[in-house]
């Protein structure tokens, strides 16, 4: 629609005001007086967090933020809309606030002469049921993220900002924390006084089932696991399992060198109930698993063991090491993802790496998992097409982590295991070009090396990654990486460097079938493009694969095949049957409409696997191997 000059009037206003009422850039000074915080998280029943602040202010204009960018979500998803109840006192009387109408995070009010500290208090609404977000209360598990319970001044570094945290807990309950427990009367927990960012930076997993395991025995340095769970049943780990996690702890230290952190928390959660998560801390992660974790350890729990080696090499990458884009003076301001292929990517790579050395893959295991990344990227990836992987770094702001009908041609955060492919490159390059003497671990020894204890941020910038790495070996490094993160192709040369390739077979691995148990489907991404979950919904669908070619959309109801009442098993008969010309007939439901297909496919089952290339050096198996 055209619009008159006249009409165009007030946005050529709007334009010439500032963005925001609020806040000038946050300052790198001290915040005069210390903040009271107290979250009461005994509401498990209702599921709410009810939050209490003691702010110490001055007479004029306030803004207070909700913390919106949160470190490791990558996207301004702080839960705003989860916050209700919100009243500010001063001296006893109610203050009024506004809501910044363009920064719906800031709430804005005016401080009276005579006040000296408000009393803020609010709930978080922590999600009923999955559909409203994740689930973090339950009747024996809690997770407390301080991001979701606290608001703080404007126009102040977190780092400057003192918080004094206490935590009341559903009666008899026990709590894992990198935070420094000062007192404990009843189930009320006081914290020692930390900065905001620090404080952030530390949640609390807590549960009426709790465990603590010491994985570092006798180091001045302490590492432990702390174990949450549906029941004490899944808290009983047998010394065999836990070897490999007090493994992986040594395996990561003789790979980085040092230990940028004063103590390190493993926050485990084995439940049914709680919602799944994987996030970083600098002294801690958040981990989320299910209940069979220990019980199943030898079944569909073997799939997500990387999941701790993930999440404790950020300590070293992404919070010690941090990109430049990502270190922000608050919670508020807006983060650049451009090297999340760095910070994720690279992670990935060694979160499967360390799962192999430490045991809790083995190398089998370790192969046809990243046999599976690979046919990922050779055959499933045809958005590649069209976008890069540096592209997907946006991706956590673009999409905020909503799924995707076709992710093959979309993609979706594909710096991960984009960039995991990327590493195993370099990797490879390394070696080579030193004659097998130099390796990434020397990289990650120098780049990723600082002072045990010490966990201030060290940032870094692409031209940073690259002196490093020719400091391991001299190349092109910056063209090499440009290459593959710029290209429209699969980075997937590494494989071949590394003395293996991607084959294809029409039974799946051990491996690959622990996936799909795991996952709760029927994997045809290789032959007919899509996937069927045991309800016969089809999940994915490869853009321009057969099934795609034949009008199946994700999301469609699987009704028949060839005749016969659907299943998994039947189609995967109806694929090789099809080999020797036999039609493969679908009905499928889409909504209400109802529809038969054929499917034009002659290939029969095609599973991933890697298979060595013979004369070449087996890089990749001294890659896996225990330092």
């Amino acid at each position: 629609m055209r619009r008159s000059p006249l009409a165009l009037l007030p946005l050529l206003i709007a334009a010439a005001l500032p963005l925001h009422a609020q806040t000038a850039p946050p300052q790198d000074r001290p915040y005069p007086g210390k903040l009271q915080l107290e979250v009461d998280a005994s509401d498990i029943a209702r599921r709410v967090l009810h939050a209490r602040q003691r702010i110490p202010v001055q007479a004029g204009p306030l803004t207070l933020l909700f913390p919106q960018w949160i470190q490791g979500n990558h996207s301004p998803t702080g839960p705003i809309d989860k916050l209700a109840g919100l009243r500010i006192r001063g001296n006893g009387q109610a203050l009024a606030w506004t809501r910044d109408p363009l920064d719906v995070y800031a709430f804005k009010l005016d401080v009276p002469q005579g006040v000296g500290e408000l009393d803020v208090e609010f709930d978080m609404l922590t999600p009923t049921a999955g559909n409203q977000g994740r689930v973090v209360m339950t009747a024996d598990t809690l997770n407390v993220q301080w991001n979701q319970v606290a608001l703080y001044p404007a126009g102040y570094y977190a780092r400057g900002i003192q918080v004094a945290p206490s935590l009341k807990l559903p009666a008899g309950w026990q709590a894992g924390t990198a935070l420094e427990l000062e007192s404990r009367q009843g189930d009320v927990l006081r914290y020692r006084e930390v900065p905001l960012n620090t404080l952030l930076d530390s949640p609390v997993f807590a549960g009426r089932h709790y465990k603590q395991i010491d994985l570092a025995p006798g180091a001045k340095i302490p590492v432990r696991l702390n174990l949450v769970a549906d029941a004490a049943k899944y808290l009983e780990a047998k010394p065999e399992q836990l070897k490999p996690h007090r493994e992986l702890v040594t395996q990561a230290i003789k790979l980085f060198g040092s230990q940028p952190y004063d103590r390190y928390e493993f926050l485990l959660s084995l439940s049914g109930q709680m919602s799944g998560i994987g996030l970083e801390h600098h002294r801690s992660s958040e981990n989320g698993v299910d209940v069979d974790y220990f019980t199943g350890w030898d079944g569909t729990a073997a799939t997500g063991r990387d999941l701790l080696a993930h999440e404790y090499v950020h300590a070293w990458n992404g919070k010690f090491r941090r990109p430049a884009g990502l270190v922000a003076g608050n919670f508020n301001q807006p983060l650049r993802d451009s090297l999340l292929w760095v910070y994720e990517g690279q992670t990935q790579y060694w979160g499967y790496v360390l799962a192999a050395r430490s045991g809790l893959w083995k190398p089998q295991f370790a192969r046809d998992t990243l046999a599976l990344v690979a046919a990922r990227y050779a055959e499933d990836r045809p958005g590649l097409g069209w976008r890069a992987i540096q592209d997907t770094t946006l991706d956590p702001v673009i999409a905020m982590r909503r799924p995707k009908a076709y992710p093959s041609y979309q993609l979706s955060e594909d710096y991960y295991s984009g960039g995991q492919l990327i590493w195993l490159a370099v990797d490879a390059k390394l070696r080579a070009l030193s004659g097998d003497k130099r390796s990434l671990d020397d990289f990650a020894r120098a780049f990723f090396h600082g002072a045990d204890g010490d966990y201030e941020v060290k940032p870094y910038e692409f031209e940073d990654v690259v002196a490093a790495l020719n400091g391991v070996v001299a190349f092109d490094w910056a063209g090499f990486l440009r290459e593959r993160l710029d290209a429209r192709a699969a980075p997937i040369d590494g494989l071949a460097a590394s003395g293996w390739k991607l084959a294809f077979a029409d039974t799946p691995t051990e491996t690959g079938k622990l996936v799909e148990s795991d996952r709760k489907l029927t994997d045809l991404t290789y032959s007919l493009g899509l996937t069927l979950s045991n309800d016969n919904t089809v999940g994915a669908v490869r853009w321009d694969g057969p099934a795609f070619d034949a009008g199946i959309a994700p999301g469609s109801n699987l009704v028949a095949i060839n005749g016969y009442a659907a299943n998994g098993e039947r189609l995967k008969d109806a694929v090789t049957a099809a080999k020797d010309g036999k039609p493969i007939e679908l009905i499928v439901r889409n909504g209400d409409v109802v529809r038969t297909l054929r499917i034009d496919y002659r290939g029969g089952l095609r599973y991933p696997r890697l298979e060595r290339i013979e004369g070449t050096p087996d890089r990749l198996s001294k890659i896996f191997a225990p330092k």
